[in-house]
């Protein structure tokens, strides 16, 4: 489930999904890369947050309820993981969700 809301969340706000899979320090990570217009700093933690819409242009006709992100990381800690955001250089949003192996 989490790994399908940041896949969903790139192609919805970046247009495609790039997908890899790669070793962890103490696991695996999920990366899902994104040509988005990445988030501004102050928002990436706020992302995070039950029912946080950070496109302001959003209204409820346009869908989701802004939980995706939410449930992803909750996901991930009930798994001893995580999910991580940063803005990648040169644009887009990487969203990397580690899980203990």
């Amino acid at each position: 489930r989490a790994a399908r809301n940041l896949i969903e969340n790139a192609v919805k706000y970046g247009k495609r999904a790039r997908v890899s899979v790669e070793r962890a320090a103490a696991g695996i990570a999920v990366v899902v890369d994104d040509d988005g217009p990445g988030l501004k700093p102050k928002d990436m933690e706020r992302a995070f947050e039950p029912f946080a819409r950070l496109d302001a242009s959003r209204n409820r006709e346009t869908g989701g309820f802004g939980l995706g992100l939410t449930l992803a990381r909750a996901v991930a800690r009930a798994h001893s993981g995580d999910v991580a955001l940063v803005n990648r250089e040169g644009g887009g949003l990487r969203a990397t969700l580690t899980v203990a192996a």
